[in-house]
């Protein structure tokens, strides 16, 4: 297995560790750590109005001023085993896939990790920062800094309520002068309980260097699309 794909493995368990680890705590502290943003994310059942056997298809795209682009979809396969939901995600096609292990037993939507840990191995590979700082900062951000809005979106031909997270991880950190122009990175997270697999849209951006209206210098962009 490529090198690039074990580390990504191993940060996917990471992150589903820590994401569940908080299950472990006395309910009574549980309310005060977990974090509106990290229920949202990570303890919904985004899955429960997806019966298996299904296929859920997600178009990603990447737009950036200083390298090429990317257009590449994403597919998430349900399946049933003794009446537990399983997920495979055929994260892009041909050359760029990038193997994540099946979730057994799946109620949050795995497209959420898989997402942020390439962009995690994508912020390592843009700055030389070491992945583990990243995840971290993300993580801290979801449980400290995270906002929480509704909105409203829409979605093969319906219009439904949604909630919107939205975290910029590295701008108030001490070490952010080391990442440069990725400092000001945000991650906007689009979910929504009337949409297949509750995840409608992961979206990461760096603005424009003169904090204009400009296009931004780093766009990636995920997004549910109809069946």
């Amino acid at each position: 297995m490529p090198c690039i794909a074990r580390t990504l493995l191993r940060g996917v368990f990471l992150a589903v560790w820590a994401a569940t680890a908080a299950l472990a705590i006395p309910a009574a502290s549980a309310q005060d750590r977990i974090s509106a943003a990290e229920t949202l994310l990570f303890q919904t059942d985004h899955l429960k109005n997806v019966a298996p056997p299904a296929t859920l298809f997600y178009a990603f795209r990447k737009t950036a001023s200083a390298e090429s682009g990317v257009d590449d979809t994403v597919k998430l396969r349900i399946r049933s085993v003794d009446g537990a939901k399983r997920v495979s995600v055929a994260f892009f096609t041909g050359e760029r896939n990038i193997p994540f292990p099946e979730v057994t037993g799946a109620e949050g939507n795995p497209v959420l990790l898989c997402f942020l840990e390439r962009d995690i191995h994508e912020m390592q590979r843009l700055t030389g920062g070491r992945s583990g700082y990243f995840r971290k900062a993300i993580r801290l951000a979801l449980a400290r800094s995270a906002s929480v809005a509704g909105t409203r979106l829409s979605h093969a031909g319906r219009e439904s309520a949604a909630r919107e997270i939205t975290i910029t991880p590295y701008v108030d950190d001490p070490l952010k002068d080391r990442i440069g122009k990725y400092a000001s990175k945000t991650y906007v997270f689009t979910l929504s309980a009337a949409v297949p697999g509750g995840v409608y849209s992961v979206r990461s951006f760096v603005p424009s260097a003169n904090g204009t209206a400009e296009a931004p210098l780093l766009e990636e962009r995920l997004t549910l699309l109809p069946r």
